[in-house]
């Protein structure tokens, strides 16, 4: 494969939390009150992956109905995928890779894009793209705080959102470090409660994140 080398630094998706919801949901109408709920736990974002049939269609509601959320489309693996999300409203795209085909599809739809990274020659090739923020994936699997701590020395101007493996027990750790930016996890929309309807459940497990992130200051650089 040949890369694509010296882009323009990729637009990073704004929002306010440090910590992003990676999100399966099953039916469409399970979206709206979710964003309600988080939003009310003090968290403006949600990554909705395509995981499920109803993650597009899901994309679409939160955007049309509650657009003071941040609703970002996660699991984007095919280029294609890249301007289906865009037009369903989605204001930034994630992956667990990133591949030549997803970056041009990104350029092309001006769209805002968090790439997969898992090893030190992935983020390399990622800062070459142009990207100065990528999701460490699967986290745990990666090495965890370890290969943060790690590439913090030789690969300094790069900031990461790990996810996979992240939890409310280890939250602190992951956002202390100085290249981390915002961490990702999916323990805040546990599927039982999201099937159950216990959006007041959400929002408390919302509301502990954000108080305890809230209390971490922001090391990494802006």
């Amino acid at each position: 494969m040949k890369l694509m080398t010296m882009h323009p630094t990729f637009e990073r998706p704004t929002f306010q939390s440090r910590v992003v919801p990676v999100i399966v949901i099953t039916h469409p109408d399970q979206a709206v009150p979710m964003a309600h709920a988080l939003l009310e736990g003090g968290i403006d974002v949600m990554e909705i992956t395509l995981r499920h049939a109803a993650g597009l269609p899901a994309i679409e509601l939160v955007a049309k109905h509650v657009p003071q959320m941040v609703v970002g489309a996660g699991t984007v693996t095919r280029a294609d995928e890249m301007s289906r999300v865009q037009a369903a409203g989605a204001r930034f795209a994630l992956s667990p890779g990133v591949t030549d085909a997803l970056v041009q599809a990104a350029i092309q739809c001006k769209m805002p894009f968090m790439p997969g990274v898992m090893t030190p020659g992935e983020v390399m090739a990622a800062r070459d793209y142009g990207f100065s923020l990528v999701k460490l994936f699967p986290a745990a699997q990666a090495g965890g705080l370890a290969m943060l701590k790690a590439m913090a020395g030789p690969l300094g101007d790069m900031q990461f959102c790990p996810t996979g493996g992240v939890s409310v027990a280890n939250m602190s750790d992951f956002l202390q470090q100085s290249n981390v930016a915002m961490i990702g996890g999916s323990w805040l929309t546990p599927i039982d409660l999201v099937e159950q309807g216990k959006w007041q459940e959400i929002t408390k497990l919302a509301r502990e994140a954000t108080k305890l992130a809230n209390t971490i200051p922001l090391k990494a650089k802006s």
